[in-house]
This record gives structure tokens, sequence and C-alpha cells, in this order.
């Protein structure tokens, strides 16, 4: 099962010519993900490390291999109308890796979003991972920048605002001898397409998901929103830490959504939720895996 991706997603990426796009693009095929398209305008009919096929436009690409996701690594000024390219083309998920969009950039892409079927992970996300069964988890499917070695197939699902903090999680996870179902960076934004709410929904959802870490920083009320929906709906164990509760008022930490406005988005509001929702709290990003499983192993008595 896990969520969003499996091994058989076929993968397209936008940007796949550039230096970072090129980078990533053979870690993970390196790592067995279904690289199956790259879109580069201008440079339809070649071919990426003689492998890949690349279109102009993802419509083309979509059509031609049957890509349903698409990993966009765009430059900033072009990166909102490549995803709006991808939303255009109807495909099931897009994830944005790309950092320093602009906000009104993004405003406008969630409201031409609105109706269509296409989900957005990011921006500013280190993507997603779902494992697979092979050694070091190959044969899963990566999508975005994750160092895909740390992950182990197993039942814990991960969302996250950090990418750092993801990869900490899941290498202590993978440690202590705990795979994971799927790792979803969702990005530091303050306007993204996709929610803690939201994945907190599809891994309660998920069969093979028995544990959840959620990890959340300071600004927005999102950590607050998906607590609420935990403590009313969620019947799995869920650890949580956030990040940035020594960050001083007002003062932007790390990402552009993580800045504490109007007495809204502290780390003590968000530790409050999660603790009256009965999620675990990390004290610190070094205890995350091991808090889930002391509160894995107390609800089993």
């Amino acid at each position: 099962m896990a969520i969003l991706v499996t091994p058989q997603t076929r993968v397209l990426v936008q940007g796949i010519t550039g230096s970072f796009g090129a980078r990533h693009t053979q870690l993970s095929l390196e790592y067995g993900t279904q690289i199956v398209a790259g879109v580069t305008p201008g440079k339809g009919g070649q071919k990426f490390e003689n492998v890949v096929p690349i279109f102009d436009t993802v419509a083309d690409a979509a059509r031609e291999t049957g890509a349903t996701a698409s990993a966009i690594f765009v430059p900033p000024p072009f990166a909102a109308d490549a995803i709006l390219e991808g939303v255009d083309a109807g495909l099931d998920l897009i994830v944005c890796i790309t950092e320093g969009i602009p906000v009104n950039d993004m405003v406008k892409v969630k409201a031409a979003m609105k109706g269509s079927k296409t989900r957005l992970i990011g921006p500013n996300c280190p993507g997603i991972v779902t494992p697979g069964e092979g050694p070091d988890s190959h044969g899963g499917c990566r999508i975005g920048i994750s160092p895909g070695y740390i992950h182990r197939k197993g039942n814990v699902g991960v969302v996250s605002r950090s990418g750092t903090l993801t990869y900490e999680a899941v290498w202590q996870l993978t440690s202590r001898g705990y795979g994971q179902s799927t790792c979803v960076g969702i990005g530091g934004d303050p306007v993204n397409g996709t929610s803690h709410l939201d994945i907190i929904k599809m891994f309660n959802d998920d069969p093979e998901t028995e544990a959840i870490i959620m990890i959340g920083e300071i600004g927005g009320t999102a950590e607050e929103e998906a607590a609420a929906w935990i403590k009313e709906h969620c019947k799995k164990p869920v650890a949580g830490f956030i990040a940035g509760a020594t960050a001083p008022p007002g003062r932007r930490m790390g990402h552009a959504g993580a800045i504490v406005s109007g007495g809204k988005g502290t780390a003590a509001a968000k530790i409050e939720a999660f603790r009256e929702a009965g999620i675990a709290v990390a004290e610190t990003p070094s205890d995350m895996a091991d808090t889930l499983i002391k509160h894995i192993q107390s609800r089993k008595g």
C-alpha cells in the first residue's frame, strides 16, 4: 500500500537537464524509481543518460510514457508555470522541490488548482519516498532529494515541514529497526499544496501504516489543526516534534513559513495542542524515534 506513490509509479522530471535536476534524477534511477521521462523545453527528442527520453512539454511526456507524477527542479521564476503545466496535463501528483518561489505566485497556483485532480507536494520540500523491498530499500519510489539509503521498508509514516528533520527521523527509525511506509516532506513555505492534516488522514487510512511521526515548526496553525483531527479520529500512535522553540517572536527562522506573528504559531501552543491530542512529544530532535517507540509500547500495555 503506502501513500501517494508506490514502486510502480511512473515519474517524469521537469528540469531534468539542469545540474540539480540531473543529479537527483540519477540518484532516483539508482534507487529503482521508474523515471520514464524528462521535460525541458527545446530539448525534446534528446535522452538523459542515453536512457530517459526528454520532451518539450509535460503533456507530451505524460501521453507518450504514461507518467502520472512529476518532480519539479525548475528555477523559482518559472516554477509556478511548471506546476500549472503539470496540472493542465492531468497528472495525479506533482512534487515541487524548488525553493524561493514568490508567495504571490503560489497564491495564484493554489487558486488555479481548485477543482483539479492533481495533488501538489511542496514547494520548497525534500519530496517523498516510499521504500522498496530490496537492500537499502532499493526498488522503491524516490521523488525529490531525500537520501534513499537511509530508508527501510516498514510501517511508520513520517510527515514533516523540515527536510533535514525528515532525514533525522527516518535514520533514527531505521537504526532502531523500524522501517517506513512512506515519508513525506511537505515543505516549509507559507503557501503549499498539501498540509500535515492531508497526510495524516492518508496515513490513518493506510493499512500498511501502523504509527506516525509528525514534525512541525513554528509559524501558522497547520500543526494545531492536524492535532485536533488526530484527537478525534486517528487510532494510530503518533509522536511529534516542533522545531523553533527558541526563535524570537517576529523573526523568520529558516523556512519562509516559520514566523510567529500576532501570538499565533508559537512552539508552546503547538506542543500544548499535541499533548492535548494524545501525541507523544519529543523534547529534542534526537528523541523522535525513541519517543514514538515508547509511545507504541505504552499503548500495547
